[in-house]
């Protein structure tokens, strides 16, 4: 068998997941009693057959990825080492070579465009760091490099297609790293902006009138940092993409800065769409607005084992924590505590759960908003859990993805650094008679299909006004 590194072929890097994964993962032995012991062995001998006729790297990944499915969709995972991908991946240098192109001079496409000047899908646009121009073949819509921000995708090369027929639309939009990203939608968005599945793309040319309310949605899903802004005299609009550790100081930043005007404002949106989580500890500004009584959190248990204990103590030794001397006391302590009882989940702090206080609660905001979709995971989920506790808050929009009752996530490198394999330690104490995974967390006003994404934060302000 061909061996990608020394002596892994993926049949030993399936065996090392495997193993690693029943010992250690804190969701595993819950997979069983859910799923069932039978569903899982028979899981396990269709991805072995797979596994045995996987030749390379780039051919175990996905097989890998497809055992790891069957426990969980969110908190476990594979990240490839992308050099040993690439150079064991014959696909890459057929991308170099033989990708499809469309062959225009941009000059010329822009004069085809002035004899139309219709605002219709064909046109140059700009998604984030491409310039990309789409023309109509037939029936069939081709987006074509004009400009790229990155080595790997060249001028001509064909990054999309789509088609629109009466029996529905089909649409391929080409990763940064060629994989393909299929979907069935393809949205204008007024004259100047457009959906191609999760993508947004901003017109060029030809030039078009503004629509404010367009404008105002795209600036808020392309967004790569907080900010808020008035909407009109009695709402507020905060953007929140991302709870991660670089963004707790520029959250802080956003909401001293404003303080005052959203202690003096009735109404105030949150935007979390697509925010797929972070650290609790980085949405704690958010919680002041909007509290009204004691927020009640359901806390965790942890896995006891010789590597998941090991993996708790580097992590409280790390010097870029800045773990104090007393904090490292408590860190040993709780090694301590997990290692007498090796095997067993463990809660290593005295109740199940905690009960947060404040002082005040502020007059304003009064009715709180916060839109939320498929994509909200994790911390973000989190966050919904503390915030439906206050008597302020409606959430709108659609479920949330579903991916908080397992926790804790670390990253380990397989034996040859083909990949880290990342699963979780701890799972919640709601397990199981209040689960999220694969449930998600419902919204009070779903916001159906018939409502354009980019008119939520218009029907949020509507529903806000009218309290």
């Amino acid at each position: 068998m061909f061996l990608f590194a020394q002596n892994c072929d993926c049949e030993t890097n399936y065996e090392w997941v495997k193993k690693t994964i029943e010992e250690n993962d804190a969701g595993f032995q819950y997979v069983l009693q859910t799923k069932g012991e039978q569903a899982y062995e028979e899981h396990c001998e269709r991805i072995l057959i797979k596994v045995k006729n996987a030749n390379t790297l780039n051919e175990c990944i996905p097989v890998l990825q497809e055992w790891l499915a069957l426990i969980r969709s969110g908190h476990i995972g594979i990240i490839p080492n992308e050099k040993k991908m690439q150079s064991n991946s014959a696909k890459s240098v057929k991308q170099l070579s033989d990708w499809e192109t469309y062959a225009i001079e941009t000059n010329d496409f822009k004069n085809y465009l002035d004899t139309r000047k219709i605002s219709d899908y064909e046109g140059i646009w700009w998604t984030e760091p491409y310039k990309i121009g789409i023309i109509k073949e037939g029936n069939e819509y081709i987006g074509f490099i004009i400009e790229s921000g990155v080595e790997t995708w060249l001028k001509g090369e064909v990054k999309l297609k789509f088609t629109i027929t009466d029996h529905g639309i089909n649409s391929v939009f080409y990763m940064r790293d060629r994989s393909a990203l299929q979907s069935e939608n393809v949205t204008m968005i007024g004259k100047n902006y457009m959906e191609i599945g999760d993508f947004n793309l901003s017109r060029l040319y030809p030039e078009f009138e503004e629509e404010s309310q367009y404008a105002q949605y795209i600036r808020s899903q392309n967004a790569d940092l907080p900010y808020l802004e008035r909407l009109n005299e009695t709402t507020l609009y905060l953007r929140i993409p991302s709870f991660a550790s670089n963004y707790k100081t520029k959250i802080d930043s956003v909401l001293n800065v404003n303080h005052e005007i959203i202690l003096t404002t009735k109404n105030l949106i949150i935007d979390i769409r697509d925010n797929g989580g972070g650290s609790n500890a980085f949405y704690s500004a958010i919680i002041p607005y909007l509290y009204t009584n004691p927020i009640r959190t359901v806390g965790v248990e942890f896995l006891s084992t010789k590597l998941n204990n090991q993996i708790m103590l580097d992590f409280f030794n790390k010097k870029e924590h800045g773990f104090d001397k007393k904090r490292k006391k408590w860190a040993r302590e709780v090694y301590e505590k997990l290692e007498s009882q090796l095997g067993m989940f463990v809660n290593i702090h005295d109740e199940p759960v905690s009960e947060y206080k404040m002082d005040t609660v502020y007059p304003f905001p009064q009715n709180i908003g916060i839109i939320i979709n498929q994509f909200n995971g994790s911390t973000s989920e989190q966050f919904l859990l503390a915030s439906k506790q206050s008597k302020k808050v409606k959430l709108f929009g659609v479920s949330t993805a579903g991916v908080l009752d397992i926790t804790n996530m670390y990253f380990l490198d397989s034996p040859c650094d083909d990949f880290q394999l990342g699963y979780s330690i701890s799972k919640s104490l709601r397990i199981p008679y209040f689960t999220i995974d694969d449930k998600g967390i419902q919204p009070d006003f779903y916001l159906d299909k018939s409502i354009p994404k980019y008119e939520w934060t218009e029907y949020v302000n509507k529903v806000l006004n009218q309290q």
